[in-house]
């Protein structure tokens, strides 16, 4: 079985006997969808495929193929009177090189334009041959790719055809401006900056002029809504609900693969369940709809995942996809908005996790710096950057947001480390008293390294957020190890929810590392009735033997006594469960008790 991992290119994926998950029947409803339709998805989710695949299926010049390429797929068996009757012109924004100065970038969309023409009239070659293309009306400009599109919007005319135009990745290079030059960001967009006036164009040629339909895929709305009055009459498709897993692998999908590569391997059972269980975990979990229904996996994470399993026979070491890592930065654009960290935090609380009363689908950049605090900018922004996705909605209809699964979780995490360990020593600290935690559950070190680097960092002031997630939060971010773990906050266990678990891969319990179950409670200096200092002065036995915290660790004990047995029910024999205890003193100290469990 050959995977496309890092393959978008429809045609290529049906002719070299890739895996390819049908979704062609969504083309009829497409078409009667509108003919200007914009359709966002995160990152990485399997637009370009998609994009590919409405080219290949409306290109005039492919008509050969079509039995080749569609045959055996759903909208071969029925197609549309439209397949293979339009000339086909994509862009890529993707391509645009962002990283000059802003008469450089405007050139690169120049060049970008014309390039994609030059290539156009090459594929077309037979279907024009007889057009004199340095005659008027057609022609490139290296100062102006905006007469390339009218060229070949001319040349498509002149045989009798309308133009089919497609723009992937619309907003990429805008939204690199964006998140670091601003001032760049607004000269493109704004006034008769380029960006609009491209757009402008395609609505003019749009109007009976030439270009028939128009297919636009994006990450967020965020750039069309700074240009809305060049492009004001697309259709989002987005959260139609015929087309909420037009991108992205069912459940059902995702299991036939991998009984199929169980097969081709001769493993049992077993192991496809496994699999899937890890899938289910670290890539799930998407929902691009409102209504209730199967959480989707990320295409390219599940390939990812789907190669290492057909070329070694074993999960990836390293869970996230280092093509993905770099969608921490559209995490640290929104943290640096107004209100922004306040959502992050938001976010891995998933006892309180975000809730807005809707989804914002026309909002600019101003409205994400100037909104007020409970507007749905932000909470939307890391939606369509798949950072949160739709978890539920609450008796009054409002949304109610969540973090889709680990892999994107690790993004956060990271975010937050970096931000409350910056320094290497820190880190280095760090990484070795977690090292201890994870493979002897001593946890000594690791409290020295928070109370020394950590618990300082808080002012007076935070004390009116403090609270177990605030804990919970540190630890998470301190013990977080994808590689060989799988961690978990707020843990369903036996109609309750332990605060953090992290158990041990499967593939990795080769090695010697300790599953771990942990349990936090939090006391206010109020609690104690003792001042800061006063605290900072007292042995951890003089702490532990107050009354409150005392009571506290007791607690926290007997919920981890009751989890014990169903997890050991769960995992048998692998198990290696320690738990822990652990209470906070405001921001000043932190007690424990550990529990040792048998050793496999």
């Amino acid at each position: 079985m050959k995977f496309p991992y890092g393959t978008a290119d429809f045609n290529a994926i049906r002719r070299e006997g890739y895996y390819y998950a049908d979704r062609t029947a969504r083309i009829r409803a497409l078409e009667e969808a509108g003919k200007q339709l914009l359709f966002l998805r995160p990152r990485r989710f399997g637009k370009t495929a998609w994009l590919t695949t409405l080219e290949n299926y409306y290109d005039l010049a492919r008509a050969g193929e079509f039995e080749a390429l569609f045959g055996d797929l759903a909208i071969g068996q029925n197609p549309t009177a439209r397949h293979n009757s339009y000339f086909v012109l994509r862009w890529d924004f993707s391509m645009v090189d962002a990283s000059g100065n802003l008469a450089e970038i405007r050139q690169a969309l120049h060049d970008h334009l014309n390039s994609q023409a030059k290539g156009f009239f090459l594929h077309y070659r037979e279907q024009l041959r007889d057009i004199q293309l340095d005659a008027p009306g057609f022609g490139l400009r290296d100062d102006n790719g905006l007469v390339a599109l009218t060229s070949a919007v001319n040349a498509a005319r002149a045989r009798g055809h309308d133009l089919y135009l497609l723009i992937d990745e619309y907003d990429n290079f805008a939204n690199e401006l964006m998140h670091g030059r601003r001032a760049d960001y607004d000269a493109l967009v704004s006034g008769e900056g380029l960006l609009k006036t491209v757009f402008k164009a395609v609505k003019s040629l749009a109007s009976g002029a030439g270009i028939d339909r128009v297919f636009i895929t994006g990450v967020s709305p965020v750039v069309l809504a700074d240009i809305s009055s060049g492009y004001n009459v697309s259709k989002d498709v987005s959260l139609d609900a015929r087309f909420v897993d037009l991108c992205g692998f069912s459940e059902s999908e995702v299991a036939a693969v991998l009984d199929q590569l169980a097969a081709e391997q001769g493993r049992d059972p077993e192991w496809s369940a496994r699999m899937r269980a890890t899938m289910r975990t670290w890539y799930n979990g998407y929902r691009f709809g409102y209504e209730p229904g199967p959480g989707l996996y990320n295409p390219t994470l599940a390939l990812y995942f789907f190669d290492a399993l057909a070329s070694t026979g074993e999960p990836p070491r390293e869970m996230l996809d280092s093509n993905l890592a770099m969608d921490r930065n559209r995490i640290d654009f929104v943290a640096r908005q107004p209100h922004g960290s306040a959502l992050i935090g938001a976010a891995l609380d998933p006892e309180h996790p975000p809730v807005i009363a809707s989804l914002a689908h026309r909002f600019g950049v101003e409205d994400m710096r100037q909104a007020p605090r409970d507007a749905p900018f932000l909470g939307s922004l890391l939606y369509f950057l798949g950072a949160l996705t739709l978890k539920d909605q609450t008796a009054f209809g409002e949304l109610v947001l969540g973090i889709p699964n680990l892999v994107v979780r690790k993004l956060y995490v990271e975010r937050i480390r970096d931000q409350l360990f910056p320094e290497y020593p820190e880190r280095e600290s760090l990484r070795e008293a977690a090292k201890a935690f994870h493979t002897q559950g001593d946890l000594a070190p690791l409290v020295e390294v928070l109370e020394a680097h950590h618990l300082r960092v808080f002012d007076n002031r935070d004390y009116r957020w403090s609270n177990e997630l605030t804990v919970k939060t540190v630890f998470l971010v301190a013990l977080f190890a994808d590689i060989f773990y799988v961690m978990d906050s707020e843990t369903a266990i036996d109609r309750g929810h332990a605060d953090l678990s992290l158990m041990v891969r499967e593939e990795m319990r080769r090695f010697a590392l300790l599953d771990h179950l942990l349990e936090f409670k939090y006391l206010s200096l109020q609690d104690l009735g003792h001042s800061a200092a006063r605290l900072r002065e007292l042995s951890r036995a003089e702490l532990a033997s107050l009354p409150p915290v005392a009571a506290s660790l007791e607690a926290a004990e007997a919920q981890l006594a009751r989890y014990r047995p169903r997890l050991e029910r769960a995992y048998g024999g692998r198990l290696r469960l320690h738990t822990h205890a652990v209470v906070a003193v405001g921001f000043e100290r932190l007690l424990w008790r550990s529990t040792p469990g048998a050793r496999s």
